[in-house]
């Protein structure tokens, strides 16, 4: 009897754990000094592939963008630096069909240093339209770069997001007309 009750609680929570096509990722956390700075999940649903990323109080990161955003402002002029953009590449299992969307960034420029970042604070949204290539899920990394006021930390992190079911969707979890088209 006792092994009965410890299998199903063993599968229980072993269930619990797993996602399908249109249900989010299990969060994906980068930290700095043991404390959590940024959690990342995905999914695919209604043909898109869909990535939020949750900051921290006090931390931010930057827009797929950031980089072109830079050079406009500084129209050739050299910078002091420049904060590292999202980059999100979508390996296995799904094809990026369309551009990249993004929530619109806050501008986190100072222009009397000749520094010019774009970014989040609390959560970032990327959205891109996919098409299912092959395979049981797609590999999505992503690489960046999370600040505070005093440190920042590399992001460099895998997500496998599942696509059994079709990916039929809602999309209910963002708008395009509240998203700008990445640059």
């Amino acid at each position: 009897m006792w092994n009965t009750a410890a299998a199903l609680i063993f599968v229980c929570a072993a269930s619990a754990e797993v996602t399908h096509a249109g249900d989010w990722t299990n969060p994906v956390e980068v930290r700095h000094e043991l404390k959590r700075c940024v959690s990342y999940r995905a999914k695919w649903d209604a043909g898109y592939l869909v990535v939020r990323a949750t900051l921290d109080p006090g931390w931010h990161t930057f827009a797929m963008d950031n980089r072109q955003r830079a050079a406009d402002k500084l129209a050739g002029k050299k910078s002091l630096g420049i904060d590292l953009p999202t980059e999100i590449t979508v390996t296995e299992g799904l094809e990026v069909v369309g551009p990249w969307y993004q929530l619109p960034p806050k501008d986190f420029s100072k222009p009397e240093l000749r520094w010019f970042s774009w970014g989040f604070e609390d959560e970032a949204l990327f959205v891109a339209q996919v098409r299912r290539s092959r395979g049981s899920a797609a590999q999505v990394t992503i690489r960046g770069q999370a600040c505070s006021d005093t440190t920042c930390k590399n992001i460099d992190l895998a997500i496998t997001v599942p696509l059994g079911g079709g990916g039929k969707g809602s999309a209910s979890d963002f708008d395009l007309k509240t998203l700008v088209q990445v640059r």
